[in-house]
């Protein structure tokens, strides 16, 4: 199969992908049996599989990452943060992905142990995402994405600052970038002009979750800052006590806002799909049907 960053250079459509975590105990375990048997169908161009806070879930990544790519027959990736690791614990990580097979990382400077609000570099660790690129490119091959900001990283000084850090993260030698999600896509579509003015030319996949419960993303949004548009807000809240009507909100929601991102350009959608099938299925499916990308360009 051919890794991610070749699949973008020879690709005539978007692609689609999807987002997984490693599960944490036996019915997690089911969940996320259950959703890869019925997305696998779909035929995504790749998936990625998340790194637990602090790396807590290093093990699990680099073993759900391997058994999708072995057993499922779809190009995977694994996610590695700089959290909580020396260099050479980095390097233990990158070799034990490298015997599993694994052939793309998603690069990322990661969160702050839970608990903690700062950002701390441990002790002969690395500080910033671009080091971590850098690394990759130095001294291994894999084919290497990292994250990108549309609303602007938390902890940034300013969208300049931010956008600088990205530069950097690209000239280390990122592939492509995944966005944080974002449910407005002013936010996408001004953050590409911005990138693209800058010099950052390559492709940039919005990451979309769907909506499909109001108290879940009013944490989500809390902790990456992501803005809910207004209107949004107030027709979830409209709908508070009755999840069904939520998340039939948020599916259709999210499948416009991807069918309007295509048809602005985007390269394709990133699902992040919590380890459930029926949202994604659905979107995808609707998209695939609609093929917005061929509707003339903004």
């Amino acid at each position: 199969m051919p890794r991610i960053a070749e699949t973008f250079q020879t690709a005539t459509e978007p692609l689609f992908s999807f987002e997984f975590f490693p599960p944490k105990s036996p019915a997690g375990e089911e969940n996320l049996e259950r959703a890869l048997r019925e997305l696998q169908p779909l035929a995504p161009d790749f998936v990625s599989v998340t790194y637990g806070a602090g790396g807590s879930t290093r093990e699990k990544t680099v073993e759900v990452v391997r058994r999708i790519k072995g057993e499922l027959g779809l190009e995977a990736m694994a996610h590695l943060t700089c959290v909580n690791a020396t260099v050479d614990e980095l390097r233990t990580t990158l070799d034990g992905m490298r015997e599993a097979g694994i052939e793309n990382v998603l690069a990322l400077r990661g969160d702050p142990p839970q608990g903690e609000t700062r950002w701390t570099q441990t002790d002969g660790g690395l500080e910033y995402s671009h080091e971590l690129v850098r690394l990759l490119r130095d001294e291994y091959d894999f084919s290497v994405g990292g994250a990108a900001f549309p609303e602007t990283h938390i902890h940034a000084t300013s969208a300049e600052d931010d956008l600088r850090h990205l530069k950097a993260k690209v000239d280390a030698g990122a592939d492509f970038l995944i966005t944080q999600m974002f449910f407005d896509n002013r936010f996408y579509f001004d953050f590409v002009d911005r990138a693209r003015a800058i010099g950052i030319e390559v492709p940039i996949i919005p990451g979309l979750m769907p909506i499909l419960s109001l108290d879940g993303i009013k944490r989500m949004t809390e902790l990456s800052a992501a803005e809910l548009p207004p209107a949004l807000e107030r027709e979830l809240e409209a709908r508070r006590g009755d999840d069904e009507a939520v998340a039939e909100l948020g599916v259709s929601y999210a499948t416009l806002q991807a069918a309007e991102l295509l048809a602005g350009g985007a390269p394709g959608i990133h699902f992040i799909t919590l380890n459930r099938s029926p949202a994604t299925r659905a979107i995808l499916s609707s998209l695939r049907l609609m093929r917005p990308w061929d509707a003339p360009a903004r």
